[in-house]
């Protein structure tokens, strides 16, 4: 039984235990069965959120963990180009297991952006300071098509 089929179970059975006309609870064996399995399978629920909460998290930390691997490993690869390039100064190297060669190539450095004609320069969009923008309402700023919603967020323990 999902929870909306207990819930369903347990408004049927108020009906059917209790005398609406004097609140007298008739089967209270029943209610506290149906409250119990209400209560066992919110639990079982709220459990499964936090064990798949944990199981993201940890594979958050473990992505975390490959992307700083990774980062090194490409670090040291670079580090022993530069060292390789500059032993071999330019020229190539072969031999039947691998061939190290060389190829020109353009890059653009800038050392300094006043300098630069504006028509090389992109604009960007502007962003919103979400989080002055609410300081400001919360102190009463009256601002058309913005408005601060309250919300209930669950947590889990």
């Amino acid at each position: 039984m999902n929870l909306y089929e207990i819930k369903q179970e347990f408004e049927k059975a108020i009906e059917e235990c209790v005398d609406m006309e004097t609140g007298e609870i008739i089967n209270p064996t029943r209610l506290d069965e149906l409250n119990m399995v209400l209560t066992d399978k919110r639990e079982n629920v709220a459990l499964y959120i936090k064990n798949l909460s944990a199981e993201a998290k940890a594979i958050d930390e473990e992505a975390k963990n490959l992307t700083n691997r990774k980062r090194v490993l490409n670090n040291k690869v670079e580090g022993l180009k530069k060292y390789l390039a500059d032993n071999l100064e330019g020229h190539k190297f072969e031999t039947a297991k691998v061939v190290v060669s060389f190829r020109k190539s353009e890059q653009l450095e800038i050392n300094s952006i006043e300098h630069i004609p504006t028509e090389y320069l992109i604009s960007q969009e502007p962003k919103i300071d979400k989080v002055a923008l609410k300081k400001s309402i919360k102190q009463g700023a009256v601002i058309n098509g913005v408005q601060i919603i309250t919300k209930q967020n669950i947590q889990i323990k």
